[in-house]
């Protein structure tokens, strides 16, 4: 993967109410769940990494719900940053954590949270395995509760995943730039 490309695309909004706010951190969650690299890196226990692409989340609720979004992650599961960007390039927002806090900002507006977890449940209304997912982008099939990764298509930069409890079940696709 190489570090120095900068794809830029994604929607977002200006002032966020809660139902956009979810949509945002869902898409960027999406890159934290399914994000992966052509080439896997070699396992670290504090990995920091650099990923972009898009990714797509479905979210079988009532109604169903689809979101897909350009995005940069870089970092660990312990420290790092999401951006989620425009159609045009520009962000739409950033997700910031580090132990003990977390940030989410949108539209200059900032959001504190006592972890990435915390913020996590907040927006998206549901805890995600957040360990599980950086050893996924390192292409190491690590087990996650109620998750299954699908990591055979990881060498052409794709990948996908599944959880199918608690309810409702979420799909989560990747596409990285190369």
């Amino acid at each position: 993967m190489n570090a120095r490309k900068v794809h830029r695309l994604c929607s977002g909004g200006s002032a966020l109410r809660r139902s956009s706010l979810r949509t945002v951190v869902v898409m960027g969650l999406v890159c934290l769940l399914s994000a992966c690299a052509p080439k896997p890196l070699q396992p670290t226990a504090e990995r920091t990494a650099f990923w972009q692409g898009r990714l797509a989340v479905r979210i079988l609720s009532e109604p169903v719900q689809y979101n897909a979004v350009a995005f940069e992650l870089q970092g660990s599961a312990h420290q790092g940053t999401l951006t989620l960007l425009t159609p045009l390039g520009s962000t739409a927002a950033a997700l910031r954590w580090s132990p003990g806090q977390a940030e989410l900002q949108t539209q200059g507006q900032v959001q504190q949270f006592d972890s990435l977890q915390a913020l996590l449940v907040q927006a998206v209304g549901t805890e995600l395995p957040v360990a599980a997912l950086f050893a996924w982008l390192a292409g190491e099939n690590a087990a996650a509760p109620g998750w299954q990764a699908d990591l055979q298509a990881l060498p052409e930069g794709r990948l996908t995943a599944r959880r199918a409890s608690p309810a409702p079940v979420v799909e989560l696709r990747v596409a990285l730039e190369p």
